[in-house]
């Protein structure tokens, strides 16, 4: 059974080893230290999913009522389950959630060179490419989506 629902403490150490699964393609190691900081501060709109008692994604997004924005991040999927619809669940669930909360207007992305083609793939579109913006071999690719 599949499940999406809030981040809890408790789930501290398998969305770590969620982490861990996806680096160095995905994240660059020198970033697991401000993932602990986020799974430990802010996590008010950090989702998990859970298949059968097992945490196998995660991810959250920060609101910018000033801004009309919206932002994802932090999000993963254990690498071994890739290409499976989980992304995509956990990606939608979180757009849902925004556009529930009804401070967005547009929701921005930072992601790789990696993953910019799922996103583009739910209708988010290129607004910047910096070489190596995430570190050496991780392009940033700053995307967004306008909601309606």
């Amino acid at each position: 059974m599949t499940c999406i629902r809030p981040f809890t403490n408790h789930d501290l150490d398998a969305c770590l080893q969620l982490f861990d699964s996806n680096t160095p393609a995905f994240f660059d190691p020198l970033e697991r230290p401000d993932f602990l900081h986020f799974l430990e501060h802010s996590t008010a709109n950090l989702l998990v999913i859970e298949r059968d008692g097992r945490i196998v994604a995660c991810g959250g997004h920060a609101l910018r009522p000033e801004t009309g924005t919206a932002s994802l991040c932090w999000g993963m999927v254990d690498q071994a389950l890739h290409g499976q619809g989980i992304g995509r669940l956990l990606t939608e669930a979180r757009l849902r959630a925004i556009r529930e909360q009804g401070l967005a207007r547009a929701v921005r992305i930072s992601t790789s060179q990696h993953s910019q083609g799922f996103y583009a793939g739910l209708g988010f579109v290129l607004r910047k490419v910096t070489p190596d913006g995430h570190g050496p071999g991780l392009d940033c690719w700053d995307m967004e989506l306008a909601l309606m």
